[in-house]
């Protein structure tokens, strides 16, 4: 790691890999002979084309997306999505069930509910949530036209470590925040999708992988640029599609494969998160916010009790190359943001600079 660059816990956008970055770098004003960037040519051009192609093949590669799935590489961000799932997939029934297990699902029920009746199907608000429901907690709609979760919760820290078992009802997931962290089985879901700015590339690109015939039924108002069979048919490129994300995704994925692939990266997932809880739970100043057996692996939140003590450690940590590790406005604390990119390295400095901050304020 150069010295000049930090540890960067921040929850999004994240850090990428370094090599990744230093190949963009290398390539920035003259593509492999182009004589331009990947930022100034045509999307509709040979040399883009390729680019798209070799990053759509590596995606489907690394997480084993099978064939009767279409990779769409598009521009709403994570957000987007909340509208564009029931505009697409609320008609089958009128119906759907969502799992409100942190902020982001919270506020896709929300927004499915102008689009058809929405079933909680559960609530963790009731622990603030710090807990993931079991398999029999979860209230199930047969009649659901689809089940949507958000498999990690990034402001409050926790994770899904199993698959809802909803039956014929397919299952919506929000990636945003551990795609390509561990393996998934893509034809368990109907879809997965994922704002790329936390382990894929920098933000402006959403991924959404859909089983195709889930898309061709949407409600009658959808907008145009909503619309998953208009994305389908056109290859994600009805309009100019996010460039230079796509560009910086495909390094992404060369790094990717490179550390084992979705193995490798679940791997250092583990080793990250192990650190860093054993570090925190067996402190005498912190506790962490999510309860065991529903952490996560990618956002690690975490408190004093003391807001004075909390702002301490943020600004002690900072000053000692720790960046972003305030927690989010609507929790406070901190959190330790440990995607795909941040090295083994980073967690154990941060391990060892909680213990010592823990000795000198304990």
């Amino acid at each position: 790691m150069s010295d000049q660059r930090v540890y960067n816990f921040s929850a999004g956008p994240s850090m990428l890999p370094l090599s990744a970055l230093e190949r963009a770098g290398s390539e920035i004003t003259n593509y492999r002979g182009s004589g331009m960037s990947v930022m100034e040519m045509s999307h509709r051009s040979k040399i883009f084309m390729q680019i798209f192609a070799e990053t759509q093949e590596k995606l489907r590669r690394l997480m084993n997306v099978p064939d009767e799935y279409q990779i769409l590489f598009l521009q709403t961000g994570a957000s987007g999505q909340f509208s564009m799932i029931p505009l697409n997939l609320m008609s089958r029934t009128g119906k759907a069930d969502y799992a409100v297990t942190g902020n982001f699902a919270s506020i896709a029920a929300k927004e499915a509910k102008k689009y058809g009746a929405v079933n909680i199907a559960a609530d963790t608000s009731d622990r603030d949530h710090s807990y993931i429901p079991a398999q029999d907690q979860l209230k199930l709609d047969p009649e659901a036209s689809y089940f949507y979760y958000c498999a990690n919760n990034t402001i409050y820290g926790t994770e899904w470590q199993y698959v809802p078992e909803t039956g014929n009802v397919p299952l919506v997931c929000d990636m945003s925040s551990d795609i390509l962290s561990r393996p998934v089985d893509v034809s368990k879901y109907g879809i997965v999708y994922a704002g790329a700015q936390k382990n894929m590339s920098p933000a402006g690109l959403t991924v959404v992988i859909i089983r195709k015939d889930l898309a061709g039924h949407e409600l009658p108002y959808t907008p145009l640029m909503m619309n998953y069979q208009t994305m389908i048919e056109k290859d994600s490129m009805y309009n100019t599609p996010p460039c230079w994300c796509i560009y910086m995704l495909g390094l992404t994925l060369d790094w990717v494969e490179e550390q084992g692939g979705v193995a490798g990266m679940e791997k250092l997932r583990d080793l990250r998160s192990s650190m860093l809880y054993d570090a925190l739970d067996n402190s005498k100043l912190f506790k962490c916010h999510a309860e065991k057996g529903s952490r996560s692996g990618m956002n690690v939140t975490f408190r004093t009790g003391s807001e004075e003590l909390d702002a301490k450690f943020v600004a002690e940590a900072t000053a000692a190359g720790f960046v972003n590790l305030k927690g989010h406005r609507k929790v406070g604390g901190m959190r330790a943001s440990i995607y795909n990119a941040m090295p083994v390295e980073g967690v154990e400095k941060l391990c060892d600079f909680i213990k010592e901050f823990d000795k000198n304020n304990g």
